[in-house]
């Protein structure tokens, strides 16, 4: 009976084993299942959680780093940032500060003696004059040697023109050619031979010389003798005694002589290189003109000996025509100027210089640098003042500027 019991009991041993074996396997199968899905589940998971925070984190950790060490770079370097800044804008402040800073200027006192100098540079115009033997004024009304106009000789007009040939010398001039020979006016020897610029004349040169002053006239189509007379305002008869005319009927192209007639002051001018150049080469602020005017600095009228051409500092001057330096110096008035005399008695005065270039007895070509726009003697602020003397008399600047 306990062999049978053992026997069963064997048998349910092997039973149990080979039960619990292959639950055990089962088991083991699904638990590999389990642990497979779930360690794909948790690693998926793990990466995804890496990703966005610590990744993150360590990533911007990093880049602060940089940015940080950028700045510390960045910073040592930043007092650079407004010295260029002040580089690149402060020669545009500064120009614009002392270009026109007049009207800030502050009043000065002036000595009584510097105001002297004003007749001093007068003066001091007159001693470096050409000879003035014989001149003319801008008209080209020709002056004797006292001074007194030589007026034309009235009887002369009622005789027929006659021409002379001259054979210019060295040392001639229009004004003395014309002199020597009685014409009252230079514009006659100009118009007479078409001369173009008086400079292009040279020794050795044939001119035609009339009897009386006067202009030749070329007959246009269908013009008369009465429209003639009526444009240069001369009497038919005049013209009938001085061109020895027996009748008034006249041909194209047929030269007449109009006595007392002149050319027009641009052309006197443009004839003689009087068009003198501007001695500025950039914009400028015309400030003051020729003429009467109030004294900047104690409302007093006074005149104006030119025009003040304001500017910056620095700014070049150059000759206005060709000549030579007749001075150089510094006046309480003028501060550092300039003087040039120039062909025909003309002579060009630049004031308040920073620095004078040309030196005295130096010949100069229109457009040569001479010196440079400032501020000295009795100025309220950077400019040029530039005046104009025809033999010792003042002209307006702006009347002979090109």
């Amino acid at each position: 009976m306990e062999i049978i019991n053992c026997l069963e009991s064997s048998g349910f041993r092997k039973n149990t084993t080979h039960l619990i074996r292959h639950n055990v396997l089962r088991s083991a199968r699904a638990s590999a299942k389990t642990v497979y899905r779930t360690r794909n589940v948790f690693s998926s998971n793990s990466v995804r959680a890496d990703f966005n925070i610590f990744s993150l984190i360590q990533n911007l950790r990093g880049q602060i780093g940089v940015a940080g060490k950028r700045i510390k770079i960045a910073s040592r370097f930043a007092w650079l940032v407004p010295v260029v800044l002040l580089c690149i804008a402060s020669p545009f402040f500064v120009s614009k500060f002392i270009s026109f800073s007049e009207s800030f200027a502050k009043n000065i006192n002036l000595n009584p003696v510097s105001m002297d100098e004003f007749q001093a540079l007068d003066n001091a115009m007159s001693e470096f004059a050409f000879d003035r033997t014989s001149y003319f004024d801008s008209e080209g009304n020709i002056f004797s040697e006292d001074g007194i106009k030589v007026e034309a000789n009235s009887i002369l007009l009622k005789q027929p023109v006659v021409f002379q040939n001259y054979t210019v010398k060295p040392g001639d001039t229009i004004s003395g050619i014309s002199s020597k020979f009685g014409l009252s006016n230079i514009s006659t020897l100009i118009a007479v031979n078409n001369i173009g610029n008086v400079r292009s004349i040279y020794a050795g040169q044939k001119l035609s010389v009339p009897s009386v002053d006067g202009l030749v006239h070329s007959v246009l189509k269908n013009e008369t003798l009465d429209s003639i007379s009526k444009k240069y305002s001369v009497a038919v008869s005049d013209l009938l005694d001085i061109n020895d005319l027996s009748s008034e009927k006249l041909q194209e192209g047929q030269k007449i002589f109009i006595p007392g007639a002149r050319l027009d002051s641009n052309s006197l001018r443009k004839a003689m290189g009087e068009l003198f150049a501007n001695p500025l080469k950039i914009k400028y602020r015309l400030t003051s003109r020729f003429g009467s005017r109030a004294d900047p600095f104690t409302g007093v009228a006074s005149h104006h000996t030119g025009i003040d051409m304001a500017c910056p500092t620095g700014t070049p001057i150059y000759a206005s025509m060709s000549g030579k330096i007749a001075y150089t110096g510094f006046s309480s008035v003028f501060g550092n100027y300039v003087i040039i005399n120039h062909y025909d008695g003309y002579q060009t005065l630049y004031a308040h210089m920073s620095k004078i270039i040309a030196k005295k007895g130096e010949v100069v070509s229109q457009g040569a640098k001479i010196g440079l726009v400032g501020n000295t003697g009795y100025s309220t602020g950077p400019h040029l003042h530039f005046t104009v003397y025809k033999n010792s008399k003042l002209v307006d600047p702006l009347t002979v500027l090109k």
